[in-house]
């Protein structure tokens, strides 16, 4: 039971960092099936609790806590809606990360090196398509690292290039061109 009291606490001082201070980072996204070459994506995020700022695939997003703004440069379209818990989940892995504390079994071990710390999040329900979640995090800061994602055959990994804790200030809010199409499906 202590063990798992101190896991509790390094996943909680980990997301806590993360409601209280703006984590913004440079990452790549390599997405991968058992055998095949990954796919990597490059991007930009600003985090900042629920709120975001990210440009992955040539689309822009943010969310302010209420809505969701997708600006596609291709379309010069910008898309406003109300987002699920599901989709917010599925837009920010450090969300998901939160959520799944409760409903998963915690595990961690200190890298050989000792700057780092790796959690592990592995899902009670085994019907669940998620089958593990694992979370580098820098020891001196608590500064998440890398997320690794296992569904079934597919790895997605979230890897942060500098991560830093910014104190400037970040509009969660894309404002469209004078000709832009707003589609507005709030």
């Amino acid at each position: 039971m202590k063990l798992l009291v101190i896991l509790a606490t390094i996943l909680s001082s980990v997301l806590t960092n993360l409601e209280q201070k703006t984590l913004q980072t440079d990452f790549t996204l390599s997405v991968s099936e058992e055998v095949n070459q990954p796919i990597n994506y490059t991007g930009t995020v600003v985090l900042n609790g629920e709120r975001f700022r990210i440009n992955l695939f040539g689309l822009d997003a943010a969310y302010d806590g209420q809505t969701l703004y997708i600006y596609s440069a291709e379309t010069d379209e910008l898309t406003l809606s109300r987002p699920t818990e599901q989709e917010l989940l599925e837009t920010n892995p450090l969300l998901y990360a939160r959520y799944l504390a409760d409903r998963c079994t915690l595990t961690e071990k200190t890298a050989d090196d000792g700057r780092c710390t790796y959690i592990t999040l592995v899902p009670k329900d085994p019907t669940d398509p998620l089958t593990r979640l694992v979370m580098r995090v820098r020891n001196n800061d608590l500064m998440p690292l890398s997320i690794e994602m296992r569904e079934g055959k597919t790895v997605s990994t979230l890897r942060f290039t500098n991560p830093a804790f910014v104190t400037t200030e970040t509009e969660y809010i894309l404002r469209p061109e004078k000709e832009t199409f707003v589609n507005d499906l709030r």
